[in-house]
């Protein structure tokens, strides 16, 4: 009988020795833990800003978690064509990251309209005051009601006009433009208001909408028009500059709060190192490829300060438009907070 127990108490040992912890955050005795896959879906090329930085963003995240994560980049909108199929993935959990358009996160927040009102910025520092500051920071902190965690903002930068009929010279010569916006109702109403026909289209299929000319008209940060080659079916480039347009990366908050601790310190400091990254990169990019786009053939041009006076006046009426959405005390404190 003393032999039955001490067989049946060896047993039981070894049996709680080979059941896995359930509980924690899965660290087990040894400083080993549980491992996790990151996928990144966005929209732009491999030689596109944003994915270099979150070619750097990887790098540091499975070096320094010891092998506990791996970070998978899917880029080109190889598993979802438009920003915002792309942020309701990462709210489902069906992929953990994405790094949109701010503008495309309105859909999800309405206050993230403020960032789409025309002639916001004046300049990078601006903008960086309002979105790295305790107005961007909010916003951010916001998104966890719709299980997103956001962790930086990032940039896409100064948006410009591009069309295929000639040069903007005045408002005359976009009037009746087929205007394809971002997923933004603020945007679309910037441009009705100027005079073109505006109406969103997914980013993806861009190219191809252009191309059969669905469209006349776009408006992009000077890389994109270059790293996805809309210089072949745009001819004519305003720099126009009418919104500073940033990006954010964003994360399914279910998977953050599964993170251990540790894990999510690395995620969060991996993520301002790649804003840091991204925007400088972004901003050497946009020099570069503005000269890359003439030497393509596209005619670029500068528009007259009178010019730009008048597009201002046209797109007043979208501040008191959306000024009950957005909240007018919102409006107000990220206009004080970038002065």
């Amino acid at each position: 009988m003393k032999k039955v127990m001490v067989l049946f108490a060896a047993l039981v040992m070894l049996a709680a020795c080979g059941r896995p912890d359930s509980g924690g955050d899965g660290d087990s005795e040894d400083g080993g833990g549980e491992s996790h896959t990151i996928s990144i879906a966005h929209l732009v090329s491999e030689d596109q800003s944003s994915h270099i930085a979150a070619e750097s963003f990887k790098e540091k995240v499975e070096e320094e978690s010891d092998g506990q994560i791996t970070v998978e980049l899917h880029p080109n909108g190889e598993l979802y064509p438009s920003d915002r199929e792309a942020i309701e993935a990462v709210q489902q959990g069906n992929v953990e990251m994405t790094i949109p358009a701010v503008a495309s996160i309105s859909s999800f927040n309405e206050d993230f309209m403020v960032f789409d009102l025309p002639f916001l910025f004046e300049d990078y520092d601006e903008a960086y005051s309002v979105l790295d500051g305790e107005i961007g920071q909010g916003l951010l902190d916001d998104l966890t009601e719709q299980n997103i965690k956001g962790l930086v903002f990032a940039e896409n930068g100064f948006r410009h006009l591009s069309n295929n009929e000639g040069p903007v010279e005045s408002l005359e010569d976009i009037q009746g433009l087929k205007m394809r916006t971002l997923e933004s109702p603020v945007h679309t109403a910037t441009f009705n208001a100027l005079g073109m026909n505006a109406s969103p289209f997914a980013f993806g299929e861009l190219y191809t909408a252009l191309q059969q000319g669905t469209y006349d008209a776009m408006e992009a940060p000077v890389s994109l028009f270059y790293t996805n080659k809309f210089f072949e079916v745009q001819d004519y480039l305003t720099q126009t500059g009418h919104v500073y347009a940033p990006t954010a990366l964003l994360m399914n908050n279910e998977f953050y709060e599964g993170l251990s601790s540790d894990l999510q310190d690395l995620v969060v400091e991996a993520s301002e190192e790649y804003r840091e990254e991204q925007r400088e990169l972004a901003q050497q990019q946009d020099s570069e490829f503005l000269e890359e786009l003439k030497a393509e053939g596209m005619e670029v041009n500068e528009p007259s300060e009178e010019l730009m006076e008048s597009f201002r006046d046209e797109v007043e009426s979208v501040y008191d438009e959306f000024e009950d959405e957005i909240g007018a005390d919102l409006v107000e404190d990220v206009q004080n907070a970038s002065e």
